[in-house]
């Protein structure tokens, strides 16, 4: 079986999407978003098909609000079924990306941690490199952990922070995958060699 990841992270707007559109592009492999919460502008699915010519495959659900998805899900008077949530299968690697952080509610009674404990495949745990990382990373790899998943490693995104960077893997336990840096012009070109800089493909095969 090709290689699987899941992508979450330690806050929204982090910069999930774009290191799993670098992710895709490098390792040649199908995205997919199980439930996109926000359709007015461009949605997580439509930037890594622009960033990176990933195979994309369709969300489970898709809904209006920008919010978090239960209460998105709530709001139109959608069911979320999480029991119908399966990672679908590729020839190629597969790269899953949640919503927000790791503890979001998908509905009232499941957060996207419970569905990446039910799936048991790798994560990808992405955390910003500003103030305030080391407490919102550690958390996060301790809720993981409490759940049983399995962590491959942690992907930084931002400015270089060297003690953050060091302390985060030394104190949890997790690897350091690389990092990502922020990027004034956002385009396949500057993603893909903004990946090549910062992780080795290696890693993920």
């Amino acid at each position: 079986m090709s290689a699987r990841f899941v992508v979450t992270g330690t806050d929204t707007g982090i910069g999930k999407t774009l290191f799993s559109a670098a992710l895709c592009g490098a390792i040649g492999a199908t995205y997919w978003k199980p439930v996109q919460s926000g359709l007015e502008e461009e949605t997580d699915s439509e930037a890594v098909a622009r960033l990176s010519g990933a195979r994309v495959l369709p969300e489970a659900w898709r809904l209006a609000l920008p919010a978090s998805p239960h209460l998105s899900a709530e709001r139109e008077g959608v069911t979320i079924d999480v029991d119908a949530l399966a990672p679908p299968a590729t020839d190629a690697p597969l790269v899953i990306e949640g919503a927000g952080g790791a503890l979001v509610p998908l509905t009232r009674e499941t957060l996207y941690a419970d569905l990446f404990a039910r799936w048991a495949i790798p994560a990808i745990v992405c955390a910003r490199t500003m103030l305030g990382t080391i407490n919102h990373s550690l958390l996060t790899i301790e809720a993981l952990k409490a759940r049983g998943v399995p962590i491959l490693g942690i992907a930084f995104i931002g400015e270089a922070m060297a003690d953050s960077e060091a302390i985060i893997p030394a104190l949890s336990g997790v690897r350091r995958l690389g990092r990502l840096d922020r990027l004034a012009d956002v385009t396949p070109a500057t993603l893909a060699a903004a990946f090549a800089r910062g992780f080795d493909t290696q890693d993920f095969r």
